[in-house]
Order: structure tokens, then C-alpha cells, then sequence
């Protein structure tokens, strides 16, 4: 868990580094959106690919190296901030570096939920895949609270070095810790599958893209809007310290639905009913945080504080969604051996969704002069979600794993 948490913080840094970017390197909004989205580039090529190799290479072995490949490439970002690097080519330098952390990324969480199942007692798997989904919006919050306040003292080379630290710690920890890659061999020899037959099993099902389509109409909403809080608070002149508490306190409201979904789902809650919740939840705050008439002085909309309400119920009611679809991508996979796969599949869109989304609101920001077209893109993402979630709510698991 703190594994994947020391990744997610990766995955984080760059909202709060916005600002100081912009201000060093010159970079535009739409330019800070893809930096916030090619950390997502490896996931939405070769998620599937990686759910693949995860039983070959073995799941520790797997977060292992992506916890060392987020600390080297974080290493080298920092040296282009201080200037060691890159010189007038830096924003290139970056833009690489986030594509290569992606890479990094996606090795680093997506033995998570393999590992969780193998080291989970009997029948707790639910609160623990639950507690699982969670290791996003706790990473992202941290680093959302932390990054302000070391990017102010230090510069935002600092804060990329630190990171590279927590990697390294979490890498020693996980090392030391998580037994040793024991139940590879088995799967690996089940019934003979190989690679070919995973995958032929996995793509020509329809319960793995299904949930793999849900999870990314989550995931690019829940980006858009978080990625860029601290830009729309700087913007709207929220002084630095409280932007960080604000933009942390909605990202952590996430972790409250993905620990309360786990909950539910243990005392028996149809999968179904929390992705309905949670989208709905989604849908109406994203409606109620941007949603406006008129621009200027004479706009038309909630108080801020209402606004700020919203969006914390956006992403509390959101958090319900991951944990049930970790859940249901280990339960309605094809078979026991092709679970890593189809989380695998999961992570790829989840990914695209990611990738596509910030870069996709801050055009529509930058075209209309504000964010107030915003709740448009949430209340698609979410409607889509609910009907998705309607047609999970047919399908009977292969197999029921517990």
C-alpha cells in the first residue's frame, strides 16, 4: 500500500509545481496539461502488456523496479530544475522524464492488487482492495499539501529530489518486507496457459473492457478536476497556503469514499448500486462546483463555499468507484489466471483517461476565458459511467474469487 502511495506522489507533484514552471520555464496551460497527463503514457500503451509479464516477472520484482525507475527519472528532473540539465532544451528534458516516470508508475502499482489478494486473509479481500484504491488520492493529496511548501523554500528541483528519496526509502521497504514473488510459479504453470491464451481470454471477454471503460470515465474527470485545482484556485487569488489545504482536503475526501466503498462491499452492497452512488455523487457536484451564468462580476453561481462543498462531494462519492471496480476487475475476470491482465486492461484506460482529459479541459478553459464549462465534461464522464455500470450489473462472474 505504501508502495503504490510513494508512486501516486509521483503522480502528484506536478499540480503544485504549476505555478513555480510556468514562471521558470515559461511553459502554457495546455503545456502543463500534457506535463500533468504523459506520466499516464506508458499505462495507456502497455497496461495490458505489463498485467501480461506481471505473473512472469514476478509482482514484487515488478513494484520494485518501477519504485527505482520513479527515483532515477525524478532524480534527473530535479537536475533539470537546478539547471544541470537539459539547458535550453528543458521542457523537453520534462516532458520525456514524465513519460519515462509513467513507465515507473505503471510498474510500481500494478502488482498492487495481485499482492494485496496473496497476502489478504480469507474473506477480507473486499476491505482490502477497498483500502488498495485509496493509494491514489492519498499520494496525490500528500503531495498536493507537501509541494507548495517545499516548492517555496526550495524551488521545484527540491521537491523533484525529494521524491526521489520517499522512492527510494519506499523500494528499501518493500524490499525488506513483502515476502518474495512465491506464488509465480504456480500461476505461471496453471493448466498450461501462456501469454497468448491469457490475453485471447482476456480481450475476447466482455466483462474486462467494460469495467476497463468505467474506470476511465472516472479517472479522467477525477484528474481534470483535481489536476488543475490549484491553478483555478491560484487564478481565482486564493493565498498560496490555503490553496494547498483546500486542493489536499478534496483529493483526501477520495480516500474517505474508496475506505467507505471497500465497507460496503464487505456487508454486501451489489457492486451495481456503488458505482451508481458514485457517479451520481460525481455528477452532481462536478454540476454544482462550475456551473454558471454569465463570466465576471456578474456571474450567476454557488457561493465558494458551496462550490468547495461540491467538489469535496465529487471526489468523496468518486471514491466509491475504484474500490468496487478493483473488486469486480478480480471477480469477473475470465479465469484466476488472468486476473493481472485484466487489471492490466483496467490501468490502460483508466490511463487514456487520464491522458486525454487535463489537456482536453484546460483547451476548453483556455477558449472560453474560465472554468466554468467544466461540470460539461464531469456530467458526460459520469452519465457514461452510470450506464456502463447498468450493463456490469448483468454480467455473473466466471468465477467467484474470495
Amino acid at each position: 500500500m505504501l508502495g503504490g502511495v510513494s508512486a501516486a506522489l509521483h503522480l502528484g507533484k506536478l499540480p503544485p509545481a504549476v505555478p513555480a514552471l510556468q514562471a521558470s520555464l515559461g511553459i502554457g496551460l495546455v503545456e502543463a496539461g500534457f506535463l500533468l497527463s504523459l506520466v499516464q503514457v506508458a499505462s495507456m500503451t502497455l497496461g495490458l502488456v505489463a498485467g501480461l509479464a506481471a505473473d512472469t516477472i514476478g509482482l514484487r520484482r515488478s513494484m520494485l523496479t518501477g519504485l527505482v525507475v520513479l527515483t532515477v527519472a525524478s532524480l534527473l528532473g530535479g537536475a533539470v530544475g537546478a539547471g544541470l540539465v537539459g539547458g535550453a532544451h528543458a521542457v523537453q528534458w520534462l516532458l520525456v522524464l514524465r513519460a519515462v516516470e509513467g513507465i515507473g508508475f505503471l510498474l510500481a502499482v500494478m502488482p498492487g492488487p495481485g499482492l494485496i489478494r496473496a497476502l489478504t486473509p480469507s474473506g477480507a479481500d473486499k476491505a482490502a482492495l477497498g483500502l488498495w484504491g485509496a493509494y491514489m488520492p492519498l499520494g496525490v493529496a500528500l503531495a498536493l499539501l507537501l509541494g507548495p511548501a517545499l516548492i517555496a523554500w526550495g524551488g521545484w528541483a527540491d521537491w523533484w529530489w525529494a521524491l526521489s528519496v520517499v522512492s527510494a526509502a519506499a523500494a528499501l521497504w518493500v524490499w525488506s518486507a513483502v515476502p518474495a514473488d512465491r506464488l509465480r510459479p504456480a500461476v505461471a504453470g496453471a493448466a498450461g496457459e501462456g501469454w497468448a491464451s491469457r490475453l485471447r481470454a482476456t480481450v475476447s471477454a466482455r466483462a474486462p473492457w467494460l469495467t476497463a471503460l468505467t474506470f476511465a470515465v472516472y479517472s479522467a474527470q477525477w484528474m481534470a478536476v483535481i489536476g488543475f485545482l490549484p491553478a483555478i484556485y491560484a487564478g481565482a487569488g486564493v493565498p498560496a497556503g490555503w490553496n494547498a489545504v483546500l486542493t489536499a482536503i478534496a483529493a483526501a475526501m477520495n480516500i474517505v469514499g474508496n475506505v467507505a466503498g471497500g465497507r460496503w462491499l464487505q456487508r454486501g452492497v451489489a457492486p451495481e448500486r456503488l458505482l451508481q452512488w458514485g457517479f451520481l455523487a460525481m455528477a452532481l457536484g462536478g454540476v454544482a462546483a462550475f456551473a454558471q451564468v454569465g463570466q465576471g462580476a456578474d456571474a450567476l453561481g454557488l457561493p465558494p463555499a458551496l462550490r468547495y462543498a461540491a467538489v469535496c462531494a465529487f471526489s468523496l462519492g468518486g471514491g466509491m468507484v475504484p474500490a468496487t471496480l478493483f473488486l469486480l476487475g478480480v471477480r469477473l475476470a475470465p479465469s484466476p489466471t488472468t486476473v493481472s491482465t485484466t487489471v492490466g486492461l483496467m490501468q490502460q484506460a483508466s490511463s487514456l483517461g487520464q491522458f486525454l482529459a487535463p489537456p482536453a479541459v484546460a483547451w476548453v478553459a483556455h477558449r472560453v476565458g474560465g472554468w466554468h464549462w467544466t461540470w460539461t465534461a464531469t456530467l458526460a464522464c459520469s452519465l457514461a459511467g452510470m450506464a456502463v455500470a447498468r450493463r456490469l450489473g448483468r454480467i455473473r462472474p466466471a468465477a467467484e474469487v474470495t
